[in-house]
């Protein structure tokens, strides 16, 4: 892969919950391109510490003052004010609970960290690039890593389901026309995986029953691992390969057409 030039060498970038699956992989795929990577952790830095070319920033997502120490800290420990922003951290509850059934509680803390967080990031990111010259501007990007809850719901997850739907399709297209104002080159994406060998999924693809029907509808009939999903961070956030790419959903789902329901599709071949 690094043998493409991704136009992403000593460019500044940082990968939210960063100790998670996915994160870690965005994270290595980011510094073997080249990119000087801030790792963001909540709160165990044990994945981000076997790998000494990142640099590991503890925040709580839904705290302001973390926010802000965490660019400020960013900035004066990794060369530079950081040019491309992976909003990757996020909750899934694993309990099933009906919207019915769902308390306050439950419904506040899931969009606190998943949408909250990524306001808070997106708003530290650009006050941050505001009046900075345009070589530092000129790879800015925003990512968010999105799920295909968004897209087609997912019953019993109502909370985890419209946070993810309000950043694919409420705030990437909001801010990809707000970040020219700083960034004139800059863009703001969105990659949405379905399900992904992540140890925050692992309990739940256990069940082979459930892992059938959640690939009822998905011609490739496989769970994709966080490789899978890292790559196309990358491209989406390469100034060369995507530079007039922005406002755009990537679905990384192995072309999913739809939650199970009473309808069973056809694709028998079940890869895990």
């Amino acid at each position: 892969m690094s043998s493409l030039d991704f136009g992403l060498k000593d460019v500044h970038v940082l990968v939210t919950g960063a100790s998670g699956g996915i994160g870690i992989e965005t994270a290595l795929t980011f510094l073997q391109l080249g990119s000087r990577v801030t790792a963001h952790y909540n709160t165990s830095p044990k994945a981000i510490a076997n790998h000494p070319g990142l640099l590991p920033i503890q925040a709580n997502v839904t705290s302001e003052p973390d926010i802000s120490r965490l660019f400020a800290s960013a900035e004066s420990q990794n060369g530079g004010p950081v040019q491309i922003l992976i909003v990757n951290h996020g909750i899934w509850p694993t309990q099933n609970v009906e919207l019915a059934d769902m308390s306050l509680d439950q419904w506040r803390n899931t969009h606190a960290v998943n949408l909250d967080g990524p306001f808070l990031l997106c708003r530290e990111f650009l006050r941050c690039l505001r009046g900075q010259p345009a070589d530092v501007l000129a790879p800015v990007s925003i990512t968010f890593i999105g799920s295909t809850a968004g897209k087609f719901g997912e019953a019993d997850h109502a909370d985890y389901a419209s946070g993810k739907a309000a950043l694919m399709y409420g705030l990437t297209p909001t801010l990809k026309n707000e970040i020219v104002r700083i960034a004139p080159r800059g863009r703001v994406n969105s990659v949405n995986p379905g399900w992904v060998r992540t140890p925050m999924a692992e309990e739940t693809i256990k069940d082979a029953k459930f892992v059938a029907r959640a690939l009822a509808s998905t011609p490739l009939q496989k769970v994709a691992v966080p490789g899978d999903v890292a790559r196309q961070v990358a491209v989406l956030s390469s100034p060369l390969l995507s530079g007039h790419v922005t406002g755009v959903n990537v679905m990384v789902d192995g072309g999913m057409e739809g939650r199970y329901g009473e309808k069973l599709y056809a694709f028998p071949r079940l890869r895990l």
